[in-house]
């Protein structure tokens, strides 16, 4: 389970576990024996510095099991003072292939989850070249933006989506003038949300370790209906793999209904 505290996370917004609370999920996940994974992927200021080693401290001494990083001087700090913590590279280090990735496994990187704009072929080098767990976007919403390395809610606010404060201007309505003429409202930088779960098999051969689901600012329906579904035809491809994976309409429209944004996705 990925999930954020009060500092330090891409979901500024969302109600996020206190230090208290995340100290008891990560306990009441070890007795499931499940991992838990901790959300550091902003990009942090200077002055900000001081306050990353008292904020950690009591997770890792919880036994928290890694942290998924963006900002690369907080990656060599956590590897430097927290050497037991196992270190994820998030997307949004914009990683797309084989020497960026052996560059961060030097650094101390187990796992990376590479630039959701990658193909599978590129996937599959990346893996069979350096031997890092890798972990990949399946399903959730897409930012218009490369691998979400976007400037554009900083600049039309300054809520900056890489300090977790993104506007989401991409999914607004806007008029294009063109000689003129001006067009009727559309949604030209709305992204349709990734959707893969007929293409397990594919993903599972290409030799990811990790499927990630995309849940920020999801409510825990959205997490736990996705998930399930997921897990049911991971598990039918296990079972059979010569088989050919056919998704049930029911489950599709299930997929499709969880979770509808309130701005259009078209």
């Amino acid at each position: 389970v990925y999930l954020g505290g009060s500092k330090f996370g891409a979901s500024a917004y969302a109600e996020n576990f206190t230090t208290e609370e995340l100290v008891q999920c990560i306990r009441y996940a070890h007795l499931w024996e499940r991992k838990v994974y901790l959300t550091v992927n902003t990009l942090v200021k200077e002055n900000e510095f001081s306050e990353l080693h008292d904020y950690l401290l009591p997770f890792y001494e919880a036994g928290l099991d890694g942290v998924i990083v963006q900002d690369i001087g907080v990656f060599s700090y956590i590897g430097e003072h927290f050497p037991d913590m196992e270190l994820h590279v998030s997307t949004q280090m914009t990683l797309t292939g084989k020497y960026g990735a052996e560059l961060l496994k030097q650094m101390g990187a187990c796992r990376v989850v590479p630039a959701r704009e990658l193909s599978l072929q590129e996937i599959r080098q990346m893996k069979e070249e350096t031997g890092l767990e890798i972990e990949c976007f399946i399903h959730g919403a897409m930012c218009y933006c490369y691998s979400g390395q976007c400037l554009f809610s900083s600049i039309l606010g300054g809520r900056s989506g890489n300090r977790g404060r993104c506007a989401q201007p991409c999914r607004l309505p806007y008029q294009v003038e063109q000689d003129g003429t001006v067009s009727d409202v559309c949604y030209p930088l709305s992204l349709k949300d990734m959707c893969t779960i007929e293409h397990i098999p594919e993903l599972i051969q290409a030799g990811i370790d990790s499927f990630k689901i995309e849940g920020r600012m999801k409510k825990p329906e959205y997490a736990a209906g996705v998930t399930a579904i997921y897990r049911k035809y991971i598990d039918f491809y296990y079972e059979n793999p010569e088989q050919p994976l056919k998704v049930s309409r029911e489950d599709l429209e299930a997929l499709s209904s969880l979770y509808i944004r309130s701005e259009r996705q078209d």
